[in-house]
């Protein structure tokens, strides 16, 4: 009986290959009579029922398919295109979601199948982008009554419920500290020190000018992978001066020959609550980006501490993202944002962008919690 199967199966691809999908139909409903959970052979049928336009009867087929394995990336893949035949565009686009989230690597997604699963991605994108553009459409006039700055989370949520745009969270590397939001960017009134700060942007910026003249060696590429490492997102900036950095401290570590260069630098930097995490932090830099740069998507180590950005020299074309949050910089305007959530930065200008980097504490942790982080992370040290 197998053997009679094998040869149904093989005559049948023969005839699908020769564009006769009667006869192959013919020949798949015999060996599915006689084999009702063999996936390829159901496979196989709803493909000949779909090249003879019976799209009904291929869902009818791939619904047993299903019923057999619901896991299956094939069978979302033919639902899919059987719904596309139907002229049902969003019964479609849901199958191919279905199949996407079920799809092996696309390395090992197979020749035959690229194509089809090309055609899932380009469906679901179409379908994602109407619903998007429905939404806003509906919305229109009861966003029309309120100001811009209050339908910032909301026109955010929207666009992650319709699928275009993914969530960020935090992804911290090192630490995460629970029970604190995902704030791309946070509210400068949390920071009273940080018009003090801006305050000082010339100050800064004259001290920041004399390294520049009179030793720019003394600025490393900022991304110092070894060899053999896996650099992965970093291969272009690994050891580049494309982005390089004049350190104040590393590490948690001052460098004391750099701080002698920047004193009012570093004795306004040493008035602000610089987080404190042994071996890891605090920061602080100067940090710059060539002209045509761009800083590809990554994650910091912790939530524990927030990164600040004061703009010191700024050409035209400089922009920066952290999660769905897109923002230019202003010059002597400080911001401060959660690193831990996936941000990127580009200088589409003519001039190397330079701004002050630092961190400071989470005012959402207290001073409990940030001493208790600590002798966990001496202890961490110790164990290690």
């Amino acid at each position: 009986m197998s053997t009679g199967i094998e040869d149904l199966l093989r005559t049948a691809t023969e005839q699908l290959e020769r564009g006769e999908p009667a006869a192959a139909r013919a020949s798949l409903e015999q060996a599915a009579a006689a084999r009702p959970s063999d996936l390829k052979v159901l496979w196989l049928l709803a493909a000949a029922c779909r090249m003879q336009g019976d799209h009904r009867a291929a869902l009818n087929v791939l619904n047993a398919a299903k019923a057999v394995d619901p896991y299956s990336f094939v069978t979302h893949l033919s639902m899919g295109a059987a719904f596309e035949g139907l002229g049902e565009s969003h019964a479609a686009a849901n199958a191919y979601r279905s199949a996407l989230s079920l799809a092996p690597p696309k390395a090992s997604v197979p020749p035959a199948l690229r194509e089809s699963m090309a055609r899932a991605v380009e469906t679901v994108n179409r379908d994602t982008e109407r619903l998007h553009a429905f939404l806003r459409e509906a919305m229109a006039a009861e966003r029309a009554a309120h100001a811009p700055e209050d339908l910032r989370r909301f026109d955010e949520c929207l666009a992650i419920f319709s699928g275009h745009t993914r969530r960020y969270l935090h992804e911290p590397s090192l630490l995460y500290f629970p029970q604190i939001p995902s704030l791309p960017f946070y509210d400068n009134a949390l920071f009273p020190w940080l018009p003090r700060l801006e305050e000082a942007t010339d100050l800064i910026r004259e001290e920041l000018l004399v390294v520049i003249r009179e030793d720019w060696g003394a600025f490393h590429p900022y991304i110092q992978y070894p060899e053999g490492a896996p650099v992965r997102q970093w291969k272009d900036l690994n050891h580049s001066a494309a982005w390089s950095a004049f350190d104040l401290w590393r590490d948690g570590r001052k460098v004391d020959a750099n701080c002698r260069r920047c004193p009012k630098t570093v004795a306004l930097l040493e008035s602000l609550p610089l987080s404190h995490h042994p071996e890891h932090s605090p920061n602080a830099m100067f940090s710059v980006l060539a002209p045509g740069a761009h800083i590809p998507p990554h994650t910091g180590s912790t939530n524990l501490r927030l990164i600040v950005h004061l703009p010191l020299v700024l050409p035209q074309g400089c922009r920066y993202r952290v999660g769905n949050d897109h923002r230019e910089w202003k010059l002597g305007k400080a911001w401060v944002f959660d690193d831990t959530i996936e941000h990127e930065a580009w200088n589409d200008g003519k001039e190397a962008r330079v701004i002050l980097m630092f961190d400071v504490w989470n005012p959402l942790v207290t001073e409990t919690e940030r001493a208790l982080v600590q002798s966990m992370m001496v202890a961490r040290r110790r164990f290690r």
